[in-house]
Parts: C-alpha cells; sequence; structure tokens
C-alpha cells in the first residue's frame, strides 16, 4: 500500500497530497490540480482568476494547467509536517 505524504503550505494554507509526478507536457484539469493541493476544484479556478496559477483554455472554454508548472508551485509551497 503507497502512503501520502501529507504537508501544509504556506501560502494557500492547504494540505498537499504527495503522489505520483505526472509527465512535464502534461495538462491538468481542475478537479486534477485540486485533489493535489487537498483543495476543491472551484480553488483552483480562483487561483487561476486571480493569476496565482496560470491556465490554457481549450477550445470549449475549459481550464487546463500545464503539470510542470503545478509541480513546480508544490514544491515551493510544501512545508515538512510537525510531528504529533
Amino acid at each position: 500500500m503507497r502512503q501520502e505524504r501529507r504537508t501544509r503550505t504556506k501560502e494557500y494554507g492547504c494540505r498537499v497530497a504527495q503522489t505520483d509526478p505526472p509527465t512535464p507536457d502534461e495538462l491538468l484539469t481542475p478537479a486534477e490540480v485540486a485533489q493535489m493541493f487537498r483543495v476543491n476544484p472551484k480553488t483552483v479556478t480562483r487561483w487561476a482568476r486571480a493569476g496565482k496559477i496560470s491556465a490554457i483554455r481549450t477550445l470549449g472554454g475549459h481550464r487546463r494547467f500545464r503539470a510542470a508548472e503545478i509541480k513546480k508551485l508544490l514544491e515551493e509551497v510544501e512545508e515538512p509536517t510537525e510531528p504529533s
């Protein structure tokens, strides 16, 4: 059984799940990004609207996020968890 390492982020105040990293050129949906940060997909959309993360729009108008950028953001905001 694979365990996830959970950490709390500084800037966004949410928990981060450590899972297998996506490929750099992969595009992620708001739901996939939300799962990585352990937040609601609407929160990811708000971050994109606020300019905290950049989004690509599909022809249908849906947002997609570059996996490499999201991975970099996760690495920047990670903070070691304190032992209980």
